[in-house]
Formats: C-alpha cells, structure tokens, sequence
C-alpha cells in the first residue's frame, strides 16, 4: 500500500495579491478550474496501490482543505493539523506516526501541493519504482532533470556508479548555486533539481530521524500521542508540537543517511514559485501572453495579465506581470517578480489587511464578501451552503440586518425563530443572541448591513457551534 501524504502548509507569498496568508496558493485554481491541491490528489488517481490520503495543513485551513478534498475522487483521507509552522521534517513524522498507529508500516509517499505535473503518466511510472526502493529500505527522494541552469532550486548530486533499476545513489544534497555554479552542474550531468517530493516505508523515516534528529522524533512523537481525533481532523498536541525543532526533511534525515536514492523525472514539473513560473506553465499565446479573465490586450507581448472581476486592457507593454484583484492590482516587471515577497513583509508590517484575507473569506458554512465599508457601516454579501449554520452568538457593539436574495433560512434571533425566503429581511439588534441556518437545497444568499462602533470579526461570542470553533 502507498499513502500519499500531502504537505499543504506555506502562504505562498511570492504569487501575492492572488495568494494570502488565510488562502495560499495551494487552495487557489492558478493553472485550471481546480486548486492545485486538488490537482495534486487527481493526478494519484487510478494507482491501485492508493486508496486514500493524508494531508497535512495548519489549522486555519482546515475547513478549504477539507471541502476541496471532499470534491476530488479520493474521498477517504485523514487531515493533520499543525498547531504551528515547523517545516517539513517533524510535518512528515506526524504522518508517519498517523500510518504506524495500528501495527501497518505502509510506504508513504510525500508530495507538496503546490506543484505542477504535466506528465502524469511518468510521474505514476517513477511513483511505482520509488515504491520498489521503498520496500527495499531506502530512502527514496525524485530529481528533476533540469533544462536549464536554475538558481532558485536545490540540487541533488547522483553518483553516476551507483546506478540499479532507474535509481542512483544519493552522493549529496547542494543548496541554491548561484548562476556559474548551476551552469557547471548542468554540464556535469550528474545534478538534478531537489523536487522536494520523497518516497520510503514509515519505519524507515522514523528509523532515521531518531538516529539523526531526535529530538524532532522526540516532540513529534509526544505532539501525535497527545492528539484528538475532531471528524475529519487529527488535531496534535499543541504545547509538545510548538517545543519542536524546524527543519527540513533535507536537513534532518536525507543529508544524513547512506541510504538515500533519486530516481531523476522528466515530467514537466514546476513549483510555481513566482508569477514568472506560473506564466511559463500557462496557457501561451502566439505573442508570448497568458491571459486569464476579461483581458483586452494590444501590443502586449511575453506578459502575464490576469482580470478576477473586471475588465483590464494593456496596451504597448512587454515582459509583464499584471494581476488584479478586488482589493489589490500588481504591475510588475516579469525580472523582478522575486521582490514580491519583501513588499507582502512590508505590508504585514504596517498590519495591511491585504496580507492575510481576500474580500471573499471563506468559513466552514460558507463564504463572504466585502461590498461596501465605511465609518459605523459594513456591506457584505454571504452565502450560506445547504445544510450548513453560522454558529449561535451575538455581538456586543453591532447590530445587523439580513436581506434574502435568494434560497430560504430559518433564523434564530432571542428565543425567536422563524423562516425567511426570497425578498424577506429581519433585524438583529445588537447584544441578541442569533443564528442563520440553510434550510434549503441551494445555496442561501443574503445582505448583510452591519451598523456599530466597532464591526472587527473578533467581535462575535460563540454559544453553539456545529464545527467545534
């Protein structure tokens, strides 16, 4: 048996303004109509080795992650959650404790989820090979064959004597080369890029990172046995998760041990790093242009120009990155798109909203959006999933009015309650306890006036919550 487990942590700040802290880019369709952490679990399907998945995110993300997981074809899946951030090495060891629990020792294989495959097919042919070294003890790791000399990755040394059944001994882990480096190790022939995807039995991993970072094993270990089981999530032990070490599985084990393989892949992968990156893969048109969305272009050539909501029209421009959205417009040139991250650090620390949230936020019931704000008033525009409920509670410094656009609510307001359809509104005075529920079979629409001295979402007091927050 192979289980994937699915790294889907990070924020992905280098494709801001699309990708947020609260929605990175691995829950964002950047290269289809499916997010990229859906792409990641189709592109397993078929595989008779597979029946289900793990996915490893932080908390905040929990419900996204568990609604796209829900729409794909593998629909048996245990999500993680991390507590805290500590890179991919003690990620990996909760999952490898999850896939040992009940005496299995299966063989794990580890995928980011926010990378590009296009050659499926290879792909799942290197996937069953990594499957053989597994099961034979090693610990398997994939290198891209890389078309050119890139800075931006890490490369793996393969010794060229070492060679059984597509596999090469690991001879070392380098870092990011600057340009003449990574030129000669493309002339060598003996580096590929680190992918940053492994493959090796549980027992194995776990093996090695005691020998070799044990105190990773250690708080991992002590985070896993401390954990609750909460529906779809594995929630760890917080407080014994956050005296973990961070590190990455390179650092911890790879580099370590004498029993690493890469097996090189040609499968026209990219990690989509940058809005360069996410052009290259894209849709190209005959003058060197992705366009996405409502784009009028003239004279534009080799740019990348995405419309979310509106028209946008570049005329006369090229080598350019012109992405817009609700609450924010990039224009950048496509050699510059690195500085993306020092901008999202500058306006994280002027505490600029734009960082963390789109005007669309997504919630376990469903999603707002910001139409309209200003001194002691807020607009917005919900919807509310079938089945689904906003949490009882009430709010000590607004009060709110709902109008019905379409579908039908039973709501909850004191000891009321009573239902509202289309073209119904009610009042909910401030400091009245409150609840909105979807009783229908499509989604429930509404407007929301909300009117106060203060209208922040950390003014809300739970009383009833179906999704445990």
């Amino acid at each position: 048996m192979i289980i994937p487990v699915i790294l889907s942590g990070g924020s992905g700040t280098r494709l801001w303004p699309l990708s947020r802290k609260m929605h990175p880019k691995q829950l964002l369709p950047l290269v289809n109509d499916t997010t990229m952490l859906q792409d990641t679990i189709t592109r397993l399907t078929g595989s008779p080795d597979i029946d289900h998945a793990m996915i490893i995110c932080n908390d905040d993300y929990r419900f996204m992650v568990a609604e796209q997981v829900k729409e794909t074809d593998i629909t048996s899946n245990e999500i993680i959650l991390e507590p805290a951030g500590r890179n991919t090495a003690p990620a990996i060891a909760l999952a490898a404790f999850n896939a040992i629990r009940d005496g299995d020792d299966p063989v794990l294989l580890v995928l980011p989820a926010d990378h590009v495959i296009a050659d499926v097919d290879t792909f799942q042919s290197a996937m069953q090979t990594g499957k053989q070294q597994a099961e034979a003890g090693k610990l398997v790791t994939f290198g891209v064959v890389p078309d050119m000399p890139e800075t931006g990755f890490g490369y793996i040394k393969a010794r060229s004597a070492g060679k059984s059944a597509n596999c090469y001994e690991v001879d070392q882990f380098v870092e990011k080369p600057d340009a003449e480096t990574a030129a000669a190790y493309i002339a060598d022939g003996n580096y590929y890029w680190n992918s940053g995807m492994f493959m090796f039995r549980a027992s194995t991993y776990l093996d090695a990172l005691q020998q070799h970072s044990p105190a990773i094993f250690e708080a991992s270990q002590a985070a896993f046995n401390a954990a609750d089981r909460d529906k779809d999530f594995i929630r760890v032990g917080k407080d014994e998760f956050e005296q973990c070490p961070s590190d990455s599985i390179d650092y911890a084990v790879m580099e370590k041990v004498d029993n690493a393989v890469v097996i090189p892949v040609d499968i026209g992968w990219s990690d989509v790093g940058s809005w360069s990156a996410l052009h290259d893969v894209g849709d190209v048109d005959s003058e060197g242009n992705t366009l996405i969305g409502d784009v009028k272009s003239g004279l534009t050539t080799n740019s990348y120009v995405r419309a979310n909501n509106r028209l946008v029209v570049t005329l006369g421009v090229d080598n350019m990155i012109v992405v817009d959205t609700d609450d924010a417009l990039l224009v950048a040139s496509r050699d510059n798109v690195q500085g993306i991250k020092d901008i999202v650090e500058q306006l994280g620390s002027e505490q600029r909203e734009e960082v963390n949230l789109h005007t669309c936020v997504y919630r376990p019931w469903g999603h707002y959006q910001g139409i309209d704000s200003g001194p002691h008033y807020q607009v917005k525009r919900i919807t509310v999933s079938p089945g689904a409920a906003i949490s009882l509670q009430l709010h000590h410094h607004r009060s709110e009015h709902w109008i019905v656009v379409s579908g039908t609510a039973r709501v909850t307001r004191g000891d009321d309650a009573f239902i509202l359809s289309e073209n119904e509104s009610t009042y909910i005075p401030l400091g009245h306890k409150h609840r909105l529920e979807n009783i229908g079979k499509i989604p429930l629409k509404l407007i929301e006036v909300q009117t106060g001295s203060y209208l922040g979402e950390d003014d809300i007091v739970r009383f009833e919550d179906i999704y445990g927050r």
